[in-house]
């Protein structure tokens, strides 16, 4: 039996476009060693709302809480609905990362989900080439 990977639904769509770029070098590590164990291994994912594996190497984690809860939480819960999920809904990697793909990234959402991250100016310019 697969273990269970605990993913912020957001993060179904900061994978998506993750290129290398990050808080630090030890996030970057982080993020790629996080997506490499998904792609590889397609383990079932529980989507929450709460930190996860890749919020480990997070400067806004601070001893497993997030600074940025309230904001990062309402990324969590739009993804959720666009995905028409709920929350601590399990299915595999490739699935949930499927779903995003439909739901939000193919349709134009994820800026209307996440417009005041840091990073959308980069999300931006990565789905031009998509």
């Amino acid at each position: 039996m697969k273990t269970t990977f605990k993913l912020r639904a957001h993060h179904g769509m900061c994978l998506a476009f993750f290129v290398g770029k990050g808080y630090s070098s030890s996030f970057v590590e982080n993020m790629w060693n996080q997506k490499e164990y998904l792609d590889i291994h397609n383990p079932v994912v529980q989507i929450v709302c709460e930190s996860d594996r890749i919020c480990a190497k997070c400067p806004h984690n601070k001893q497993g809480c997030c600074t940025s809860m309230e904001k990062v939480e309402g990324y969590d819960k739009k993804v959720i609905e666009a995905c028409s999920l709920e929350e601590g809904a399990t299915m595999d990697w490739r699935s949930f990362s499927s779903l995003v793909q439909e739901k939000i990234i193919k349709t134009n959402k994820r800026k209307q989900i996440c417009t005041d991250c840091i990073w959308n100016s980069l999300c931006e310019e990565i789905g031009k080439n998509l």
